[in-house]
């Protein structure tokens, strides 16, 4: 069932909504029955994982044991089919390559034709690429967090339009330990497409969530993002044009929930004054780490946070990482060190509920004023 809340959100639920047990079985795999195998390929197709990555073995096996097309025939409807696809769809290339794999699974058991893949699939095909997609990430309630991202990694000079693993994985952090979050205030540096912080917003409870980028397109994407998960906003980001850094900050909120805002923050001219006002008591931040300009411009930005928040205490500080390069990671650590900035490694998220690289050392920082 497909709902849209007075926000403009978007949600979805199964008729019975699914228990936390059931949805990380899903998402970590080892299915035992045709439900459960449904629902992982629903949670990986809507938030875009690789299509090599869904349980085709798991297909496999269960299709060599029985030629009724129902299984096939739910898959689709959990997918291609599902109200969430057909609002916020995955790009028409990767419909495209699921359907393909999906019928030639369905051909290896030489059953016989299902009309419905193949209608389906002419759809897609009839369909008009865009450069942007949405991906929908199913939470362990049921709920989903969905994004607009733009189909190339790189675009108009900027990463900051697609969602990182970090992000992903700083999210299923967040799932467990909501206390850190709970009506405080919290300030995130570099959000990008914002799944991270929506994640948080939607599951933890913060009293106030700052959103922050520099670059133009992605502060528009950001607000968006936003909005299409049902927080409206109290002024619109674009009438704040042409203000300088830190100024620029667009007061987003949803009923009952918590105070949001969209802030420009351009690391290199930001003032402590300006990182005072705040009045964080955690800051987070996703795969900003990658790059060594980058990160001294970041290192900067964490010398100039103020040393108490509201409640006389230094800010919680957590930066998820991706480790693609040994010495970029390093740069970082010993540029931390540099300016007396400590840092205790945190342990990651004991459950799977988002599709990204695991084969990718990803971490999560805490650092210490």
């Amino acid at each position: 069932m497909f709902w849209r809340n007075e926000g403009g959100g978007a949600a979805w639920a199964e008729e019975e909504p699914m228990a936390e047990e059931q949805a990380t079985a899903a998402a970590a795999g080892g299915e035992e029955g045709p439900a459960d195998l449904g629902l992982a390929f629903q949670r990986g197709f809507l938030a875009g994982g690789r299509v090599a990555d869904l349980p085709w073995e798991d297909l496999e096996q269960t299709l060599s044991n029985s030629k009724d097309p129902s299984l096939l025939l739910a898959i689709l409807q959990k997918t291609v089919l599902h109200p969430l696809c057909l609002k916020y769809p995955p790009s028409v290339k990767y419909r495209r390559h699921f359907l393909s794999e999906l019928i030639r699974k369905h051909e290896n058991t030489a059953a016989e034709p299902l009309d419905e893949l193949y209608e389906a699939l002419g759809d897609v095909l009839n369909a008009e690429a865009s450069t942007r997609c949405y991906k929908s990430y199913i939470l362990p309630s049921g709920d989903a967090v969905t994004v607009r991202e733009n189909v190339a990694i790189i675009s108009q000079g900027t990463t900051g339009l697609v969602t990182w693993g970090a992000g992903l994985y700083l999210a299923e952090w967040a799932l467990e330990h909501p206390l850190v979050f709970t009506n405080r205030r919290i300030l995130e540096l570099g959000s990008g497409t914002g799944l991270t912080g929506i994640v948080i917003c939607k599951t933890c409870r913060p009293g106030a969530y700052t959103f922050s980028d520099h670059h133009r397109c992605v502060l528009e994407e950001l607000s968006e993002n936003i909005r299409l998960n049902g927080f409206f906003s109290q002024s619109e980001h674009s009438s704040l044009g042409g203000e300088k850094c830190g100024d620029r900050k667009a007061e987003l909120a949803e009923p009952r929930g918590p105070s949001l805002a969209v802030a420009e923050l351009d690391w290199d001219l930001v003032t402590e004054e300006q990182l005072a006002g705040f009045q964080a008591d955690v800051i987070v931040a996703a795969d900003v780490v990658y790059d060594p300009d980058l990160t001294r411009s970041l290192v900067a930005v964490l010398r100039k946070l103020p040393t108490c928040a509201n409640d006389g205490n230094p800010p919680e500080i957590y930066i998820a990482s991706t480790c693609r390069n040994p010495d970029t990671y390093s740069h970082f650590q010993r540029a931390l060190e540099h300016v007396g900035i400590g840092w205790e490694d945190v342990p990651g998220p004991r459950k799977n509920f988002f599709p990204y690289d695991r084969n990718t050392k990803i971490t999560i920082l805490k650092l210490l004023l």
